[in-house]
């Protein structure tokens, strides 16, 4: 976990209910390159760790004999049944608990996945216990957007959504230094998963980077439900102020796309990151 902060419950409060449509998918193909990646045929299971909605989760679902998501925030496991329940995916369980929590009795694994939330976590402990979890040569999966990207094409003629001036937006209404729950993040989320997984004893690291690139259009009620959906904009830290804080973002982007124009973006690529536990002595 970051230096100096601590978990707390609140950090993505009231968020769930603007995350599907705040937040960028991963890019098309995502779940193929994972699955081929990893050899899968339908069998096995599979463990998201702070799967949220079930944003790869419920892609992925298709490939395992069954799936487990945990979280420890209620409202993203309610979404998240209803949007398996919108997808048919039957064979998916939810369980409230924190990485912390693990193993929780849950069982043996193929593969375990974190989508950007391993940084929240007491990362040396939750990559051990993990390790733990996985069956001989199973998969530590770590997948998120593609961490300094190559300059992409410009979007068309569309404005691009003005995600800097929404942080000052942001930053003027909760104050300069990062919020995440009832604390602060002074120097940000951690990194280094590399190091911290290697230590944990996996082995035989593979990358994947899926290519993003296409255009998507994004409208006034998608940015604000992209920054309702941050753990650093989540609803409750504005108060009694998150009306005026909504109605001051809504003239922003209204200024920066004056009518129904939509804004644009190009879909970021999609890194997916392996490790391996070491199979079991005498075992290819």
């Amino acid at each position: 976990m970051p230096d100096g902060w601590q978990w707390d419950r609140t950090l993505f409060r009231g968020s769930a209910a603007h995350y599907a449509r705040g937040r960028l998918p991963y890019a098309p193909g995502f779940p193929e390159t994972l699955a081929g990646a990893l050899g899968l045929d339908g069998r096995g299971r599979l463990l998201d760790v702070g799967c949220g909605p079930g944003t790869v989760l419920l892609p992925m679902a298709r490939f395992f004999a069954e799936v487990v998501g945990v979280d420890p925030d209620e409202d993203m496991l309610a979404e998240a049944r209803r949007q398996a329940g919108r997808r048919g995916v039957t064979h998916a369980r939810w369980v409230a608990a924190r990485a912390e929590d693990l193993p929780a009795g849950l069982g043996e694994f193929r593969a375990v996945v974190f989508a950007q939330s391993f940084h929240w976590t007491h990362r040396d402990r939750v990559a051990a216990v993990v390790r733990e979890m996985l069956e001989p040569g199973g998969a530590f999966v770590h997948v998120s957007e593609l961490q300094d990207p190559p300059p992409a094409p410009a979007p068309p003629p569309s404005p691009a959504p003005p995600y800097e001036r929404i942080r000052e937006l942001v930053r003027r209404y909760l104050g300069p230094v990062r919020r995440a729950g009832q604390g602060v993040l002074v120097d940000g989320t951690p990194g280094g998963e590399e190091l911290v997984v290697a230590r944990a004893g996996f082995v035989h690291f593979a990358r994947h980077v899926v290519p993003g690139g296409d255009v998507v259009t994004r409208t006034t009620d998608d940015l604000v439900a992209w920054t309702f959906s941050r753990s650093d904009a989540a609803p409750h830290l504005f108060g009694d102020r998150r009306e005026e804080f909504e109605r001051d973002l809504r003239a922003l982007l209204e200024e920066t796309a004056p009518g129904l124009h939509p804004f644009a973006e190009r879909l970021p690529a999609t890194e997916i990151r392996i490790w391996r536990k070491p199979p079991e002595r005498g075992r290819a």
